[in-house]
């Protein structure tokens, strides 16, 4: 694909492209305020994507629960908009932090590169392994499950793999003031204010430059060695695929030169590094990035040439060393089936919420 081809976008709530000043607005300044750390809204979500598995509290366990086989879905994925600008919401003094995201993605064509091993003194996730995606707020780890991906401001899980989440290649809306206030420069604009993806009201970092992708490095290397020293095993840096949404301004070459930063620092803190979907990267992000393995979300919903979901393509580049995080029970039963075996595959609620939240829904095979 070219360097500016666009990927698909979840849904988008109705009208939410003429409000997204007002909502990053009402966000920065509620984070300012109270210090919450506010999880993502997940476009899209519906009661009928899924069968809801049992939910308590979030200080109990809740037991891994299988979608069943009979289980339904219909949904629907608009085309992708057009990227959007905004002006700069008001500055905040609210630090950055991470949470829920999903992804996209259009026919490709089928790759076929054998798997390289991961870097030398990391160790990646265990292969097939229950795994659970509490980027949305961390509860108890329900049983069976041995894997866990969790926003940097929070800590590890005890006695399971923990990888960290951080939002390396875009703003968090309620951390804009933050980025504005401070960092401008690092920010991708246009003639008309601050480029934003339209579908998470995020503004994209402006990994343009050699000068910039060091400094945004700097940035972010800073919650890595959070991650680090709070005990995860790894990092997940998200919207690697940023330059898609960048209308020509960004290119695949400098998201690979920036990830490329990022994951050298990582491993020299003994992290294992994800990459965490950009399927469009191809091999590229194993042999010249140095990803030691895949996160890859919806890779059921959308196929390679040759009408292979695209879960094969992360396959084809890392072997077994692919999670899948599914949140449609269809296309999470698809995966079960095809690739069960062999990979780490979860279903999610696409708010990603803690249980007894009242959407919280979580399955495992």
């Amino acid at each position: 694909m070219s360097d500016h081809d666009s990927r698909r976008t979840p849904p988008r709530p109705r009208n939410r492209t003429s409000m997204i000043v007002v909502v990053a607005a009402v966000v920065v300044v509620a984070a300012a305020t109270t210090g919450v750390v506010l999880a993502r809204e997940r476009p899209g979500s519906s009661a009928a994507d899924a069968v809801v598995p049992s939910a308590g509290a979030s200080s109990t366990s809740v037991p891994v629960t299988e979608v069943s086989p009979s289980t339904t879905l219909s949904a629907s994925t608009p085309a992708s908009p057009s990227p959007t600008t905004v002006t700069a919401p008001a500055p905040s003094t609210a630090h950055p932090t991470t949470t829920a995201r999903s992804t996209a993605a259009t026919t490709r064509p089928r790759s076929t590169t054998a798997p390289a091993p991961a870097a030398s003194g990391v160790t990646p996730p265990p292969v097939n392994a229950g795994f659970d995606y509490q980027i949305g707020g961390p509860y108890t780890v329900p049983s069976g499950v041995r894997v866990v991906s969790r926003d940097h401001d929070t800590a590890p899980a005890a006695g399971i793999y923990s990888i960290c989440y951080v939002n390396a290649f875009q703003t968090q809306t309620e951390s804009a003031g933050w980025w504005t206030g401070k960092h401008p420069d690092l920010l991708v604009r246009d003639g008309s204010g601050y480029l934003v993806d339209p579908d998470w009201d995020e503004m994209l970092l402006d990994i343009s430059t050699a000068a910039k992708r060091t400094a945004l490095a700097g940035i972010v290397d800073g919650w890595i060695d959070q991650c680090a020293d709070k005990g995860f095993r790894a990092v997940e840096p998200d919207n690697l695929d940023s330059w898609t949404r960048s209308g020509g301004r960004l290119t695949r070459t400098e998201a690979i030169a920036y990830a490329s930063l990022i994951t050298r620092h990582a491993h020299a803190r003994g992290l294992a590094v994800a990459q965490k979907n950009g399927l469009d990267l191809g091999n590229a992000g194993r042999a010249q990035v140095g990803f030691d393995f895949a996160v890859a979300e919806d890779c059921m919903d959308y196929t390679m040439d040759g009408d292979v979901p695209e879960c094969q393509g992360y396959v084809n580049t890392y072997g077994a060393h692919v999670i899948v995080i599914e949140y449609a029970s269809a296309a999470y039963r698809s995966a079960c089936s095809r690739f069960g075996s062999r990979l780490s595959i979860t279903f999610r609620d696409r708010d990603v919420t803690t249980p007894g939240s009242g959407s919280y829904q979580f399955a495992t095979c």
